[in-house]
């Protein structure tokens, strides 16, 4: 291979050189922490001195991984080699793996989200090494005894001196309150190391996104410090607490009643979300949540998942979408926005415990960090939420309403 020159944000350079067991990257979105982590994969999987290495890569729905760890990875790679990526990767596209050709190095992929996607974790083998690393992407989707699997996965004594095991952690932190503070950043221990990252480090950004980082700033100081300093979030001003994140059987028959909630978008999510109601309790079954798609691609996106016998509720302000699902079979009807009804469907919500399948990380995340407006002259919070990053509360919103109003509700 001809030489190449890699270039690195300087910030990330102890976490690269280190064999501690585990580093963790938290940092806010843009900090280059994901993109640095592939290359410095790519670098090491392709170095002969570490042949015997394999990666595997998690995220909690494996299906993610195409757009997340895969995507960084191959463009790691088309960065670095160029064009000579075929004379030494092979990255078949018909399944999510890749391989070094000379070194035998292995990437390969997988989901946690369920006690079968774990139990597969346990047959994983390789045809030369052995797993050395993981790598664990938007780790806090992830709950602590996913991570416990994964650690047990590294052992056993290694052939090559030059190999050791390590876990990497890469994410956006959320509430204080998070296993991962507790357990990585609040403990001090020689197998570990951290780095904090911001979009201001990364000398990589464009300045398009230094003004949209701005304008979050602006409209959403609480999630700016999240989402563009990296700071762990605030436990003041959160609105809901009341829910548990578990596994449980999502099929229709386990519950009393279901509804779809949607709230439509394309620049801001389109979140559609399933929720079952059992004895008095909320159940939140899957999400589907996507960027920049119209409704007909949605709707393809929705055939097979969504059963069109469950009412759907949606946002009142797209009569068109809400006529063209109803087109397309579904009983899709507009939720009557009344004043003050924002606050008294939150009411609703906080009486009533919620349960959230873990494959619905883009709910979880909005829930750890839907929070009151501050108002900071005070030093109080106020009655309004922040309206930014709520699209699948949005979506919660419209899919209780018929069980908030009762069966008198009508659309």
């Amino acid at each position: 291979m001809s030489a190449v020159t890699v270039s690195f944000n300087p910030n990330f350079k102890d976490m690269n050189l280190t064999r501690k067991r585990y580093r963790v990257f938290k940092g806010s979105a843009g900090s280059g922490k994901s993109v640095n982590v592939a290359q410095d994969y790519v670098i090491k999987l392709s170095d002969s001195r570490y042949k015997g290495a394999n990666l595997l890569c998690i995220r909690k729905v494996n299906d993610t991984n195409r757009n997340s760890t895969y995507a960084e990875l191959q463009a790691a790679i088309n960065r670095i080699y160029g064009d000579q990526v075929d004379d030494y990767w092979d990255m078949p596209q018909s399944r999510l793996s890749i391989k070094h050709k000379s070194t035998g190095n292995e990437v390969i992929f997988r989901g946690v989200n369920d006690a079968r996607d774990r139990e597969k974790l346990k047959s994983i083998n390789f045809a030369h090494g052995k797993l050395t690393w993981i790598w664990v992407e938007e780790a806090t989707e992830l709950q602590e005894s996913d991570i416990d699997i994964l650690d047990d996965r590294l052992r056993g004594i290694l052939d090559n001196p030059n190999l050791y095991y390590q876990m990497t952690f890469t994410f956006n932190p959320v509430s204080a309150t998070h296993w991962i503070k507790g357990k990585y950043f609040d403990t001090e221990h020689e197998d570990i190391i951290t780095n904090h990252s911001t979009y201001l480090m990364n000398r990589f950004i464009d300045d398009a996104y230094h003004r949209r980082m701005m304008l979050r700033k602006e409209r959403d100081p609480d999630g700016y410090k999240i989402y563009g300093l990296g700071e762990w979030g605030e436990l003041g001003g959160t609105i809901l607490s009341n829910y548990t994140v578990h596994d449980f059987d999502t099929s229709f028959a386990m519950f009393d009643s279901m509804t779809f909630g949607q709230d439509f978008g394309f620049n801001h999510a389109n979140a559609i979300l399933t929720v079952g109601f059992k004895d008095g309790e909320i159940f939140i079954c899957n999400e589907i949540y996507v960027h920049e798609k119209d409704t007909g691609e949605i709707i393809a996106l929705a055939d097979g998942k969504l059963d069109k016998r469950i009412p759907m509720y949606c946002d009142s302000a797209e009569p068109d979408r809400i006529k063209t699902w109803r087109n397309a079979g579904y009983k899709a009807s507009a939720v009557v926005k009344e004043p003050g009804s924002v606050n008294a469907q939150i009411d609703w919500l906080k009486k009533h415990k919620i349960h959230i399948h873990p494959s619905c990380s883009n709910t979880i995340k909005e829930m750890q960090q839907w929070k009151w407006k501050h108002d900071s002259k005070t030093n109080t919070y106020t009655d309004e939420p922040v309206n930014f990053f709520d699209d699948a509360m949005a979506a919660l919103r419209y899919a209780v309403e018929g069980m908030r109003k009762g069966p008198t509700f009508e659309f």
